[in-house]
């Protein structure tokens, strides 16, 4: 069922309510519809108009497939941030903000990655063979990883949208995700700097109805966009199940239509079959390889052929032959001019 959150609901819910006037900043003075009492009165037509738009932005992140952290760590927003991020199958920080959850979320992965090993360690009978100080100690482990991180225990990316209580109390995962780009949605009270968060929401941030009100809306916002993701997402499935069989069809026609080469096997004039001639081998050759044969002007060589076939190389005693080979075999034989052979 959707929230509604009309400007009667903001006011029932006590929305409109500020802190002292002492204790205002200056920055929410566009939001300051009066004073009264000592408090300031904030102007709920405005709170209205700042609310559709971050439904709006809370809407298209969760049709485009991103995922959105809900964070409240003071006492009044813990249950109502739990809830609304449960209901629509968010991720949610109730207890106190670590730093570095974003900016250094290996680290925090594994944390996490413990926690699972310890509840893996009790589902297959491994904490029978430990002694009861050693279960109770895992046991206490697991309480405190569990109470900081039970609500990202199965966040595997950065988040692509926060909304969050009481921006003072947020201020360092406003910077983390200042840091990392990542948009933020944020009630601000009278005492707060709106300037922080991309999509404030001015609203009392002490009031329990007020931010169980605010955390149901976006909620109704993210499960209507998280359906629209749903419907692209099959969309995509099918027109591409759809491409892959006409590239398949495709592909078979293409086949059937594909002929097969005859081999060449009349035979040659003569009436001799043709013989294969190997290709000549290819041989890579280095530059830097080189044979270099020097001969003295005197060197005479003799060649003599022996009867069963021998070839004999006599040369004078003043010839000197000198052979630098590389790791490639390239060869080139420079001669004197008064070489005999």
């Amino acid at each position: 069922m959707a929230t509604e959150s009309t400007v009667e609901a903001l006011l029932e819910s006590g929305a409109h309510f500020g802190h002292l006037t002492r204790r205002w900043n200056p920055k929410m003075r566009k939001f300051i519809y009066t004073e009264r009492n000592g408090i300031h009165i904030i102007d709920l037509r405005k709170t209205k108009i700042l609310l559709d738009i971050a439904r709006e932005t809370a809407f298209e992140a969760a049709s485009m497939g991103k995922v959105v952290l809900f964070v409240g760590t003071k006492s009044q927003a813990k249950e109502a941030i739990q809830n609304a991020a449960k209901r629509c199958g968010s991720y949610y920080v109730s207890e106190r903000w670590l730093g570095g959850m974003l900016t250094n979320f290996p680290t925090i992965r594994k944390s996490i990655k413990r926690l699972v090993a310890i509840d893996k360690m009790e589902a297959d009978g491994t904490f029978e063979k430990f002694t009861k100080k050693e279960r109770l100690m895992l046991n206490r482990e697991r309480e405190r990883l569990r109470k900081v991180f039970g609500g990202i225990e199965e966040m595997t990316r950065i988040p692509g949208i926060i909304f969050l209580v009481d921006v003072k109390k947020e201020h360092i995962a406003i910077q983390e995700a200042d840091k990392l780009r990542i948009s933020v949605i944020g009630v601000v009270d009278t005492n707060c700097d709106p300037d922080t968060v991309h999509y404030p929401i001015p609203a009392n941030d002490d009031s329990i109805k007020t931010i169980e009100l605010i955390a149901e809306t976006l909620a109704d916002a993210i499960l209507e966009g998280r359906e629209i993701a749903k419907q692209k997402a099959s969309e995509a499935g099918v027109s591409g199940e759809r491409s892959a069989k006409e590239n398949e069809m495709e592909d078979d026609g293409k086949g059937n239509r594909r002929m097969r080469q005859r081999r060449n096997n009349a035979p040659a004039p003569g009436g001799q079959k043709p013989t294969f001639v190997p290709p000549p081998a290819k041989t890579h050759i280095a530059p830097a390889a080189e044979i270099v044969v020097e001969q003295a002007p005197a060197a005479e060589i003799v060649v003599e052929q022996a009867p069963a076939a021998e070839i004999v190389v006599e040369q004078a005693p003043a010839a000197e032959i000198v052979v630098e080979q590389a790791s490639t075999a390239e060869i080139s034989a420079e001669q004197a001019p008064a070489t005999e052979a």
